[in-house]
C-alpha cells in the first residue's frame, strides 16, 4: 500500500471541500439514468455517493424515500421511523429532503430537535427500545450518513424494525423501486415543501440524547468507571456522537475530556488518511494521529467515526489498538464480566475478523459463529438474545445489556469505547496491556489486508468459486484445512474464497465499486509468514479463477 507523503499530517486548505457548491449541486445536478454509477445502489450499507460526482443528488433522495414508504406499506410496517443524520456536509439536504417525502406520505417521523445529529446506533436504540413488547405498529429508521468516508460524500441507510441493517430482500427491494421511480424522472414520488413538512402533524421533534445516555448503565459498568477515577479523552473526529459526551460525563460523573469539540463540515480538523485523502477513519494510525500524540496523557482515550458507528481505542501501552486486537480483548472481558448473559449465546465475527477470537472462545468453551462481511449478519442473533457479541475486523461492534437482552442490532461506537474504560477500571489494565497478555498465550497475530487487481469477469467468477476449484493442498509451508466459500456459522455465501491453514489464513472478496479484489490475510508466525501467505493467496486465487474460466460460446451456425 502506497502510503501518501501527507498522511498523518493536517489537511492543507486546498484539500477542503466547497461546501457551497456541494449543496449547489446536490440540488441542481440531475443523475444520468443511461449511466448505471449514478443509478441508486442500494447495498447493506445503503446508498453512498456525491453530488460533485452525480451519485447523491436530490433526485437520489425523492426517489430512495419514496422507495422505502412503498416498503414499508408493502410490509405493513405502520409504527412511526426514526431518522437520524451525521455532521456530513450532504447529511443536512438530504434529510430536508426525505422528510419532505415521508410527511407527504403520511409516515409518523422522529427527528433530533433543533436540526441536531445522531449516531447510527441511538437509531438503532430508539427502533429497539419501541418496538419492545409491541406485537404490531413497529418502528423502523432511516440513517442518513456514509460513514467514515470523504468530506464530499453523502449516504442513506435504511433500519428494518429489528434495528439493524436491512437485508438484501429488503435492500433489493428498495433499490429496485427507487430506480423505478428515477426512469419515470420521480413523477411517483409524494412530496411537500419542507416548511409544511417541519411543522405536519406527523413529524415530531425530540431528543435522542437523553434517552440513550440514560441508558447506557445497563449495558456498561459506568459506576466502575467513576470509582476508579480514570483521567479518560474523546475525539469524536467532528461526528455525531459530539453531543453526547458531555452529558455522559454529567449524568455518570466521569472525566472524558473532549479533546476536539469541533463540528465542521469540511473536516479541517483531520489529519490526513494514508492515501491522501481526509477520512474520518478511527482504526488509521494516519487518521488518528492527533490522538494518538496524546495516548501519554490518558489512562485510555478513544474516538468514533461520523456516524459513530465505529470506535478507535488509543492506551499508553500500545497506541492505537488494531481492531482485531481490541475485539479479542472485549471478548474475553465480557465472556468473564457478565454472568447474566446466558452461557449458550454465541460470539459472532465475520470471517475476515483475527483467528485469535477464535482461539480466545475456544478457550473459555463458547460457541463461536463465523458469518460473512457484513454487521447484517449479527442483527437476528443480538435481536433474539442468541448472539452475545458481534464484531467485525473495520471497527464495528455491539453486544448486549448486562441482563442478557438487546441493546442495539447495528455497531455501538461508544459502547466500545466506554467498555474500553470499564475494562481498565475493573483489571487495572488497559486493553493494549491485555493485548499483550493474549499474545503471549496465543501468539502474536499479523494482519493486513491489501488490493489486487480483478477485470469485472473476474470479480464475477470470485463471488461464485466453489472450495473444489481451489487445487493447492498446502499454503505458505502448512496443510491447507478449510476451503470455504460459504461461512462456517450460518452457511451463507461469503461472495469469495477462504483458504485456511495452522497458522494463517487468507480471505479474498471482489470490491462492489472498483476493479479490484481485496485481500485479507493473518499469519500467527512472524511477518515473513504473513508476506508469504499474501504472496501465495494471489496465486491461488488466480489459479481458481482460470479454472473456471467460461468456454467461449461458437458464434451461432458455427462449430
Amino acid at each position: 500500500m502506497e502510503i501518501s507523503p501527507l498522511a498523518g499530517k493536517p489537511a492543507p486548505k486546498n484539500m477542503l471541500v466547497d461546501l457551497a457548491r456541494l449543496e449547489r449541486e446536490y440540488y441542481e445536478r440531475r443523475p444520468d439514468i443511461g449511466d448505471p454509477d449514478q443509478l441508486v445502489s442500494f447495498g447493506t450499507s445503503g446508498h453512498r455517493g456525491s453530488s460533485l460526482r452525480g451519485t447523491f443528488t436530490e433526485a437520489h433522495i425523492l426517489a430512495i424515500t419514496q422507495a422505502i414508504c412503498d416498503c414499508r406499506r408493502s410490509r405493513g410496517i405502520d409504527g412511526p421511523l426514526y431518522m437520524g443524520k451525521d455532521t456530513h456536509g450532504l447529511s443536512s439536504p438530504a434529510q430536508r429532503t426525505a422528510l419532505e417525502v415521508l410527511a407527504a406520505n403520511e409516515v409518523e417521523t422522529f427527528v433530533q430537535r433543533d436540526d441536531g445529529v445522531t449516531p447510527t446506533p441511538v437509531i438503532s436504540h430508539a427502533i429497539l427500545v419501541y418496538n419492545r413488547g409491541r406485537k404490531e405498529h413497529f418502528a423502523d429508521g432511516i440513517v442518513i450518513t456514509p460513514s467514515h468516508n470523504p468530506p464530499e460524500d453523502g449516504g442513506f441507510k435504511y433500519n428494518p424494525p429489528n434495528g439493524g441493517p436491512a437485508d438484501t430482500d429488503v435492500t433489493g427491494w428498495v433499490q429496485d423501486r427507487a430506480n423505478e421511480l428515477l426512469r419515470k424522472r420521480n413523477t411517483g414520488v409524494k412530496r411537500v415543501p419542507f416548511a409544511k413538512a417541519i411543522a405536519a402533524s406527523t413529524t415530531h421533534q425530540e431528543d435522542f440524547v437523553v434517552p440513550y445516555v440514560e441508558d447506557l448503565r445497563n449495558v456498561v459498568d459506568l459506576d466502575a468507571i467513576r470509582a476508579a477515577g480514570l483521567k479518560l479523552a474523546v475525539d469524536p473526529l467532528g461526528g455525531a456522537a459530539l453531543p453526547y459526551w458531555e452529558p455522559i460525563n454529567s449524568i455518570y460523573k466521569l472525566d472524558i475530556s473532549i479533546v476536539n469539540p469541533k463540528l465542521d463540515a469540511t473536516f479541517s480538523f483531520m489529519t490526513v488518511d494514508h492515501d491522501g485523502k481526509i477520512r474520518m477513519d478511527c482504526s488509521s494510525p494516519y487518521a488518528m494521529a492527533r490522538l494518538v500524540g496524546l495516548k501519554d496523557q490518558y489512562r485510555v482515550a478513544f474516538a468514533n467515526d461520523p456516524d459513530s458507528d465505529r470506535h478507535g481505542i488509543v492506551t499508553p501501552s500500545t497506541g492505537l489498538m488494531n481492531p482485531n486486537h481490541y475485539l479479542a480483548v472485549a471478548i474475553l472481558y465480557l465472556l468473564t464480566h457478565r454472568p447474566g448473559w446466558a452461557t449458550s449465546a454465541a460470539v459472532g465475527k465475520t470471517l475476515v475478523s483475527s483467528s485469535l477470537i477464535d482461539r480466545v472462545v475456544q478457550k473459555l468453551g463458547r460457541r463461536l459463529c463465523e458469518v460473512p462481511v457484513g454487521f447484517k449478519w449479527f442483527a437476528p442473533g443480538l435481536f433474539d438474545g442468541s448472539f452475545c457479541f458481534g464484531g467485525e475486523e473495520s471497527a464495528g461492534a455491539s453486544f448486549l445489556r448486562q441482563d442478557g437482552t438487546v441493546w442495539t442490532t447495528d455497531k455501538d461506537g461508544p459502547i466500545m469505547d466506554l467498555l474500553a474504560a470499564e475494562i481498565t477500571a475493573r483489571t487495572g489494565k488497559d486493553p493494549g496491556e491485555h493485548f499483550g497478555e493474549l499474545a503471549a498465550e496465543f501468539g502474536t497475530p499479523y494482519y493486513t489486508r491489501i488490493d489486487a487487481p480483478a477485470t469485472p469477469r473476474q470479480k464475477e467468477s470470485l463471488e461464485k468459486l466453489s472450495p473444489e476449484d481451489v487445487k493447492e493442498l498446502t499454503l505458505a509451508g502448512e496443510t491447507i484445512t478449510a476451503k470455504l466459500t460459504r461461512a462456517p456459522g450460518n452457511n451463507a455465501p461469503i461472495g469469495g474464497l477462504k483458504v485456511v491453514a495452522a497458522n494463517g489464513w487468507f480471505a479474498a472478496r471482489p470490491s462492489g465499486t472498483e476493479n479490484i479484489y481485496k485481500i485479507y490475510a493473518e499469519s500467527f508466525k512472524d511477518p515473513a509468514h504473513l508476506k508469504a501467505i499474501l504472496n501465495e493467496a494471489q496465486e491461488i486465487v488466480n489459479n481458481a479463477l482460470n479454472s473456471t474460466a467460461p468456454r467461449r460460446e461458437p458464434a451461432q451456425g458455427q462449430p
